[in-house]
């Protein structure tokens, strides 16, 4: 049997009803939702059906949507099916003041690094991580950079000739 998105998405539904939600297929990769509550079960459900087995998980980061009240942060999970060559991604949405998200440090081992990453950037707080610290900024750190809460360059800055990069000026 083929492994296709249709059948993903089948199971999928078959096993968690309307707690996944927004199916797209981005440049074909199924995509999809789920309540941050159902991270783990969805993760588990992937991870262990006879079908779908998708036990590598290639990448986890978080995105800022600032403009998303309620829905600021969304960690974002792409994971692998390596017998099928079949990959597929699907998104928690948290908010800002209360980021917290299921750990998958207990399935998926790589999980460690990048879930740290994730906090040290975003400021997503992994519930049962075993050891969330920053891992690539400073202790002393009261902010998190990734977020889009801050101007890209400071705009009182005269240092800077903005024909030299591209703005301003005529062509």
């Amino acid at each position: 049997m083929e492994l296709t998105n249709e059948y993903i998405k089948q199971r999928l539904v078959e096993k968690f009803g309307e707690n996944v939600s927004d199916f797209t297929e981005p440049y074909g990769m199924l995509t999809f939702e789920t309540p941050k509550e159902n991270n783990l079960k969805v993760l588990q459900f992937l991870y262990d059906d006879p079908d779908l087995k998708f036990r590598f998980l290639t990448d986890l980061q978080a995105v800022h949507y600032p403009h998303q009240q309620g829905r600021e942060l969304a960690v974002v999970y792409h994971l692998h099916n390596m017998i099928d060559n079949v990959r597929i991604r699907f998104k928690v949405f948290t908010n800002i003041e209360t980021p917290d998200v299921y750990t998958a440090t207990q399935l998926y081992a790589c999980a460690n690094w990048m879930e740290r990453e994730t906090y040290d950037f975003f400021g997503v707080n992994f519930i049962g991580h075993p050891n969330l610290k920053r891992i690539l900024n400073v202790d002393e750190m009261d902010y998190f950079p990734m977020r889009k809460e801050y101007p890209m360059e400071d705009q009182t800055r005269i240092d800077k000739d903005d024909e030299m990069f591209g703005r301003g000026g005529t062509f």
